[in-house]
């Protein structure tokens, strides 16, 4: 229900159509992206910088609030929960049934970690170099009699006969990223995917790093349950995220936050029936943030259009470009790099006696957006970024 009108190089999305394309590719969706006018934008693995088509999707909901107030209420739930989620569904390979709402990935890490019923005694795998979303949540399992059993990376590597190694008949759940921020590792899932099936272990992922990223069909690889935030990789705003859960795996959360959402009473408010909606959607306990959500809808829009292997390919060359010109000029790359299988949007790198925190100022001075991550420089660049943008680094790195 959204239509495209190309006004002065920007899109305008307009609710509740879907009868027109995006007029969107490869070849011109860095139009859409006014900061790469002024920049060299590196660092969508931590904020991405808003479209032109995000912002006007959100700027068109709130015009219809402006204008009608309440009244499309049932029609902004209907949409949201049917062609919004369909769309989700369609870009991660999953039924829109297994898509909830959420507003970052740790809403859905915590969903998930509260949610199972947990014996003392259990175990639960996570990687020792997690991003602290994925590591306290379980922490504060450990009252339950809940032990973490943490599987030591190898250079930032996390391998699967170290987690096979860690595994044995109290292991509950595996709960790792499916790319690591801090070394761009990229896990393999359908091998992680297998040994959890064959040892009976539920998948949990952390897929931040992941969508938008790398393409991923869900209908290939068994994952219990994934959760990402939309303002890295997804180009969503802030505030925005999906939780997936697999419609084999839903009777194994009990909803640990509930609320007026999580149930299907309409406006039946003082029934006090507490009947879970079907599907994730147990999950949204509250009133959704809409205006999120629409930038949401038009970034997952924005995916589909140059489709998630075509991001993924221009992703990795651009990439590709970066690490061959880094080590032109002497720079060291810190992520894996040898195992083609295991390498990501993320690329990190260094050199000897480099003051990493001041040459991130100097090259953010320089109009050049990078991070800094594990005492290295970290680029992530998205579909949108070019090779002029490498080159543009490039030329900054020389006064670090």
């Amino acid at each position: 229900m959204l239509v495209a009108e190309q006004k002065e190089g920007s899109l305008a999305i307009t609710p509740f159509r879907d009868d027109a394309p995006l007029g969107l590719s490869l070849a011109n969706v860095r139009d859409f992206f006014p900061i790469t006018r002024n920049r060299a934008y590196l660092n969508n693995a931590s904020i991405a910088p808003a479209s032109t088509l995000v912002m006007s999707a959100m700027e068109h909901f709130m015009g219809d609030v402006r204008d009608n107030g309440r009244n499309r209420y049932p029609q902004w739930c209907d949409y949201a929960e049917t062609a919004i989620k369909a769309r989700v569904g369609a870009m991660i390979g999953a039924k829109r049934s297994e898509i909830a709402f959420v507003k970052n990935t740790t809403e859905g890490l915590v969903t998930v970690a509260n949610g199972l019923q947990w014996r003392k005694g259990d175990n639960v795998l996570l990687p020792d170099i997690e991003y602290p979303s994925n590591v306290y949540c379980w922490m504060k399992l450990a009252k339950l009699g809940v032990e973490i059993r943490w599987i030591k990376a190898k250079n930032g590597r996390v391998l699967l006969d170290d987690i096979a190694a860690l595994m044995d008949s109290r292991t509950r759940l595996l709960s790792l990223s499916a790319v690591q921020f801090s070394s761009g590792f990229k896990q393999d899932l359908a091998a992680v995917s297998e040994l959890c099936l064959k040892r009976k272990v539920l998948l949990n992922l952390d897929a931040i790093q992941w969508v938008g990223n790398q393409a991923l069909n869900l209908a290939d690889v068994h994952v219990d349950f994934m959760s990402f935030g939309g303002h890295k990789w997804l180009l969503a705003p802030i505030g925005t995220g999906i939780f997936y859960c697999n419609e084999k795996s839903i009777d194994l959360l009990d909803p640990p936050s509930v609320g007026y959402h999580t149930v299907d009473r309409g406006e039946a408010h003082m029934d006090y029936i507490l009947e879970y909606r079907p599907g994730a959607a147990r999950f949204e306990e509250a009133l959704a943030n809409f205006p999120g959500i629409w930038g949401l809808d038009a970034a997952v829009r924005m995916h589909l259009a140059v489709t998630p292997v075509g991001a993924q390919q221009k992703i990795s060359a651009i990439v590709a470009y970066a690490a061959e010109s880094l080590q032109s000029q002497g720079w060291r790359i810190v992520s894996p790099r040898s195992h083609p299988d295991e390498t990501s949007g993320l690329l990190l790198f260094t050199k000897d006696n480099l003051d990493v925190e001041r040459a991130e100022r100097d090259m953010s001075a320089a109009g050049v957006d990078l991070a800094v991550r594990a005492g290295a420089l970290r680029i992530s660049p998205s579909f949108y970024n070019n090779e002029d943008d490498i080159d543009r680094m490039m030329s900054a790195l020389k006064d670090c």
